[in-house]
């Protein structure tokens, strides 16, 4: 696990589901970062309801530590400068991955 989750607080943003879902998604995630756990695996795995699930799987999105599309999970790289600068741009300009989900979207033009 990375320090960096603790050290530069991005644990601090997140729930206590969405710590849950996190490690599992590391713990599980291939050499890219993805999982293709299902979402109800996952719920049944984590003992949580879709509410709660969807709830954490947001928290989650909202502050780029994963991508989601279905049936895809992308753990996100932790970087602090590009984090806090709102990101997908930022990743691309400097060379950086970017998330499966900033990929979908510019293959159907939502992105700049």
């Amino acid at each position: 696990m990375d320090h960096r989750l603790v050290r530069d607080r991005f644990i601090e943003s997140i729930s206590h589901p969405a710590a849950a879902l996190y490690l599992f998604l590391v713990t599980v995630a291939d050499s890219q970062g993805l999982s293709y756990y299902s979402d109800a695996s996952l719920m049944t795995r984590l003992s949580m309801d879709a509410q709660t699930f969807d709830q954490a799987r947001q928290n989650l999105i909202s502050i780029e530590l994963i991508a989601w599309r279905a049936p895809l999970y992308q753990v996100l790289p932790l970087d602090p400068h590009i984090a806090h600068q709102g990101a997908p741009e930022a990743r691309e300009k400097m060379g950086q991955p970017l998330s499966i989900g900033h990929i979908f979207k510019k293959m159907i033009g939502e992105a700049s």
